[in-house]
């Protein structure tokens, strides 16, 4: 098939958690002979704090860790829509468009026979819902949203008629075990703080137990205020800034546990969603400690796969008993690459996308085996 894509960015992963997974779905995509090509916007958002704060030399880093993959950079007031999508079998729009774009795509879908399915991978459905009902989807098959909570909201909406549940997932071809690397350390997180929706609980799950602990170890991530800089050195440890996402399975390596911190939103209002970081981490077989979220939709085994912590205490607990006990905390690593393997890699995502379109009606070969 030729599939074409409409994303924000496929070079660049600063701030922008979707271009893990969409990095890991084309290149599987590219391995069962299709033919992708995505188109990103030259003035992307993620891509220009990316130059501005590394500079070239990070794209080139893409390049060496990616050398399959490339993007189609456009400009916004002159990107030809229809020649874009012309001779595809699959289109896929991602909700980090505007509006206008959507649209024209939708337009295009009118003289054209292709598939076209709108990606959602976002809490806007759910928080922001004005914003999603500027999105002009009557020409589109179906959204493909990564929870079943935001698919409902699609259907329930009126939004879309019909709607799946895509959940994001692990590239195990970057994402696996180094271990021939040293553990250093104690503590590694890899996220961004973000917009004030976790500032507290990355204080009280993460920040807080460290000091009290006394563990050595990094954080990394962009978007840190001078105030979450100050926390990071009372509690003892190092901040390591940006870091492209092909070097977290090395920075794993080096740590002895990490923690997952979901953004308010995702631990409120939408159960079920763990976001990319846990899969990628879990897929490394580095034990996983979380603050509250609610597996709703049994993606995993909270207890074999990691563990949860409800308030500061625990995790405080959690953390001392896993670096204290070796077999506890490669029960935990092995169980967690295990659940990963088995059922949430970006393989068993094409899977399931190439099983979407054949019940669409399209002409698809039969499904390979996910790896």
């Amino acid at each position: 098939m030729r599939i074409v894509g409409f994303y924000h960015s496929l070079s660049s992963d600063w701030n922008h958690g979707n271009a893990h997974f969409l990095r890991g779905m084309v290149r599987q995509l590219l391995a069962r002979g299709h033919q992708v090509e995505i188109f990103e916007p030259r003035e992307g958002w993620s891509r220009q704090q990316l130059l501005s704060e590394v500079g070239d030399e990070a794209l080139g880093g893409f390049r060496r860790a990616f050398p399959t993959l490339r993007s189609t950079l456009y400009d916004l007031d002159a990107l030809d829509v229809p020649a874009a999508v012309d001779g595809a079998d699959l289109v896929l729009v991602h909700e980090w468009n505007r509006p206008w774009l959507v649209a024209e795509v939708g337009r295009a879908r009118r003289d054209a026979n292709f598939a076209l399915l709108f990606h959602d991978t976002h809490h806007r459905a759910a928080t922001a819902p004005e914003e999603m009902e500027r999105y002009d989807l009557g020409a589109y098959d179906g959204v493909l949203a990564y929870g079943a909570v935001i698919r409902d909201l699609y259907l329930d909406s009126g939004w879309a008629g019909r709607a799946w549940t895509w959940h994001e997932a692990a590239d195990v071809e970057l994402f696996h075990p180094l271990p021939d690397e040293e553990r250093e350390h104690d503590l590694v997180w890899i996220g961004n703080w973000g917009d004030g929706e976790r500032s507290a609980e990355l204080r009280k799950f993460l920040l807080e137990p460290a000091r009290e602990l006394r563990l050595s170890g990094s954080l990394y991530g962009v978007r840190y205020p001078a105030r979450a800089l100050r926390a990071i050195e009372r509690a003892g440890l190092r901040y390591g800034g940006w870091t492209p996402n092909f070097q977290a399975p090395a920075l794993f390596a080096r740590h002895r546990v990490t923690v997952h911190v979901p953004r308010r939103p995702y631990a409120r209002a939408l159960p079920g969603i763990p976001t990319i970081r846990p899969f990628e981490a879990l897929a490394c077989g580095i034990p996983l400690v979380c603050a509250p979220w609610e597996d709703a939709e049994g993606l995993f085994t909270p207890g074999r796969d990691f563990l949860v912590a409800r308030d500061g205490a625990e995790m405080r607990g959690h953390l001392r008993e896993v670096l204290a006990d070796e077999s506890l905390a490669r029960s935990l690593a092995d169980h967690g690459r295990r659940t990963i393997l088995a059922r949430h890699t970006c393989a068993h995502r094409v899977d399931e996308l190439l099983a979407i379109c054949r019940g669409l009606g399209m002409a698809v070969p039969e499904l390979e085996a996910a790896l």
